[in-house]
């Protein structure tokens, strides 16, 4: 966390007003709406020569980034920090997936990938404005003003730095939460007359969650018990393989016996004929590895938000059992054909 740059009035420590997660966009007035946009978010610290980039865990993200440091070196503004996102843009669309492989590289792969894939900074809010004045309490509808007056003193416009547009319309966010999909992940809203909340879940988000038919290929056990904790979840791909894509852990505890017992019969290796289940990852806190393998004979509906590298990115919720479907319709080209309408939409 060590920095050479001179102190500013939002010190490097300061931590991102964060959004708890709501299922309806509010209609009552005192809102503004802003699309949630599928990045890195991240503060920009500028002071003079010095720039630096934080995630929202407060790691600096420099060494992954170089071209976004450059970009921001080059304006003719020497002081602020801006909140927002950082982005990889491919069409009309956001890859979260190219974003991911900027992390962790050599040095020498992070210089070839920020010239051919370089990312683009979303500003969404000003903490500090020019003259060096910390914006953390002021409401939002003087931070607005404020972010916009700087990005007019940028003089024009900036390639890969972009003002997130907003409304204070609840009509016109629940259009654009219709659309989300590609580079939008759903809508924020903030209060227009509370300050910046650092650290505090003060916004709230609004996603629009996304259904997909899936087959069963396997199971966990609940820990320490003989209940299933978790289905195993699976897609064929174009060569006919059936691809593990993630899992739902939302299964009620007072139906994991019933259920074990409604899966026993169909124990059958191998579960999945392509990807399938690895050890457990950073991700997984302590999550056992052991799954049993299912003939795929049985197909659920999921609720899910995002695709990452095929795989659902985070856990879905079961929706429900679908016996009227055939294993064999749980193909990739049901997601595929949702992006295609969302894109549509968006041209």
């Amino acid at each position: 966390m060590a920095s050479k740059c001179p102190k500013l009035a939002v010190p490097l420590t300061t931590k991102t007003m964060e959004a708890k997660s709501v299922a309806t966009i509010p209609h009552q007035p005192g809102w503004q709406f802003e699309p949630k946009w599928d990045g890195f978010r991240s503060l920009v610290f500028r002071a003079e020569v010095c720039v630096e980039i934080r995630s929202r865990s407060g790691t600096d993200l420099n060494r992954y980034f170089p071209e976004v440091v450059e970009m921001f070196q080059a304006l003719p503004v020497g002081r602020f920090v801006l909140d927002g996102e950082l982005v990889i843009a491919e069409g009309d669309n956001s890859s979260f997936d190219t974003l991911q492989l900027r992390l962790h590289p050599a040095a020498t792969r992070v210089k070839r990938l920020a010239t051919e894939t370089p990312a683009t900074f979303v500003a969404f809010d000003c903490l500090m404005d020019a003259q060096g004045r910390s914006l953390l309490a002021e409401p939002l509808t003087e931070r607005r003003p404020a972010l916009e007056a700087l990005f007019e003193s940028f003089g024009g416009r900036i390639k890969r730095l972009r003002l997130s547009p907003y409304t204070r319309s609840a009509k016109t966010a629940e259009r654009w939460l219709q659309e989300s999909g590609g580079a939008l992940d759903g809508v924020v809203g903030k209060r227009l007359n509370e300050g910046y909340r650092c650290g505090e879940r003060a916004m709230i988000k609004v996603k629009k969650l996304r259904t997909a038919d899936c087959v069963v290929g396997g199971f966990r056990y609940r820990t320490g018990t003989r209940d299933v904790g978790s289905l195993l979840l699976g897609l064929y791909n174009c060569e006919g393989k059936l691809d593990h894509v993630g899992f739902t852990s939302s299964i009620p505890r007072a139906d994991g016996a019933a259920l074990a017992r409604k899966l026993q019969s169909r124990i059958q290796p191998p579960g999945f004929t392509g990807k399938a289940p690895g050890g457990p990852s950073r991700w997984s806190n302590g999550r056992s590895s052991e799954w049993e393998p299912l003939k795929p004979e049985l197909v659920v509906e999921v609720i899910y938000d995002q695709i990452t590298n095929d795989r659902f990115r985070h856990g879905t919720t079961l929706l429900r059992w679908r016996p009227d479907k055939k294993p064999r319709e749980c193909t990739f080209e049901q997601l595929k054909q949702r992006a295609a309408r969302v894109s549509q939409r968006r041209s």
